[in-house]
């Protein structure tokens, strides 16, 4: 039967209709959230360094299986640095620069979710592509990882008010009046040493919150049917049963984020997916099935 074109009012109605379960699939989601509280806590195990290092080399097996795919997910991120950059200079925000780079790090592990999936699948036997990585949405606990997220995202937006006031106490609060200026401020004065000194003490801080709440807590949300608060507390658990082993996990993914960053973010087109699969490896070390 040949093809026509649709009545508009049917369209809308299709549209409409769409919508309805989209929404209703969101709702059901939701409502699971109470059903998943308090699941039962899975056994987590004692790690070490070789288990650290058995988990890199999978996560760079599981980059160079899709690496055209992985690529093409990840190159977003060397255009969201130079859009930043370019925000930023517009928006005479220089300040924030820094703080913003050093943040992303924070939503690290949000954003790591879809690799966490395509190495959840590859260990499962199938096949892999990009578009695998969407298929985070079909997950039980789906809700809770859209909660994580936004656990995250507001630690982020409190670490960047804690920037903007660390600014303001110290070097601010005017802005400075070019770039060469502020370099000079930062590298060459009391108050600009004090400014790096205490945003590394408060980020660190920062950092290592989200370390603790979200080391294993999505791949675990990935790969059971589990409540929030069970992700959660099974990370805070492996964290400090092997409290060595992911502070040596927190410094390879924090120097490999700086290495990465260098020139423009485009280091992490390699260096961010390597991580993110390494860390559902690091997961199966951890938490025992």
């Amino acid at each position: 039967m040949a093809e026509t074109i649709r009545n508009p009012i049917e369209w809308g109605v299709d549209q409409l209709r769409h919508a309805a379960a989209g929404f209703g699939a969101a709702g059901r989601a939701l409502e699971h959230i109470p059903a998943t509280l308090h699941s039962p806590r899975p056994r987590v195990r004692s790690i070490g360094l070789d288990d650290l290092r058995d988990a890199l080399m999978r996560g760079a097996e599981d980059f160079g299986a899709c690496r055209s795919d992985v690529i093409f997910l990840c190159a977003f991120y060397p255009l969201a640095g130079i859009v930043l950059g370019r925000m930023v200079f517009g928006a005479h925000l220089l300040p924030l620069l820094f703080p913003l780079i050093a943040g992303f790090a924070l939503l690290g592990p949000l954003a790591a979710v879809g690799l966490l999936e395509m190495s959840r699948r590859r260990e499962g036997g199938e096949d892999v592509t990009w578009a695998t990585a969407f298929r985070v949405v079909r997950a039980p606990s789906f809700a809770a990882i859209v909660m994580l997220g936004l656990l995250l995202l507001a630690i982020f937006l409190v670490w960047m008010g804690a920037a903007a006031l660390i600014y303001r106490l110290t070097l601010g609060p005017a802005l400075p009046v070019s770039v060469g200026a502020f370099v000079h401020d930062v590298f060459a004065t009391p108050a600009g040493w004090a400014m790096i000194g205490i945003g590394i003490g408060v980020g660190f801080v920062f950092a290592v919150l989200v370390l603790t709440i979200s080391v294993v807590s999505f791949a675990l949300l990935l790969d059971r049917d589990a409540g929030l608060d069970t992700a959660v507390s099974t990370s805070i658990r492996v964290v400090t049963q092997n409290p060595a082993t992911i502070a040596a996990w927190g410094v390879i993914t924090a120097l490999g984020l700086v290495i990465g960053s260098l020139p423009l973010l485009l280091g992490l087109v390699v260096v961010f997916p390597i991580l993110s699969h390494a860390t559902w490896h690091l997961y199966r070390k951890a938490v025992w099935r």
